[in-house]
């Protein structure tokens, strides 16, 4: 039995084809009775699309759809998360997409540290968001 249940593995140099990479990572870690998830973007985790360019709330929207969905794939949800890192390109955005992830985490009650940056991976992406969470007895 393996030691860490690895979700979603796949290869940089697919995810970035336009960058000299070539590294293997997975979308969540489950580690014992932890789940690590990568920093969520807005994108879509099966075609890689980007979704809502320009738009702080809506990619904030795709995130926590990510979220919730690497969280179900891992046996957790979102009622379980513990701790979560939000990196914004812009501080101007803070409010608008706090908003969302509080509305996906209300009653929850995570830490929660913000961080403002100055570029995610993609130009295009205005928002990333980590999260450790655990699974239910």
């Amino acid at each position: 039995m393996p030691v860490h249940t690895r979700i979603r593995p796949f290869n940089t140099k697919d995810t970035y084809p336009e960058q000299n990479l070539d590294n293997d990572l997975c979308q969540a870690v489950v580690a014992g009775k932890t789940v690590y998830l990568r920093g969520q973007v807005p994108q879509d985790l099966d075609t890689r699309e980007n979704i809502a360019i320009g738009d702080p709330a809506g990619q904030a929207e795709k995130v926590m759809e990510n979220i919730t969905l690497l969280l179900e794939e891992a046996g957790s949800a979102l009622s379980h998360i513990c701790k979560v890192t939000v990196y914004l390109t812009d501080i101007r955005h803070r409010e608008t997409c706090y908003r969302v992830l509080g509305k996906h985490l209300k009653g929850v009650f995570p830490v929660f540290t913000g961080l403002v940056v100055v570029a995610l991976a993609r130009p295009e992406w205005l928002i990333e968001v980590d999260v450790i969470a655990v699974l239910p007895d």
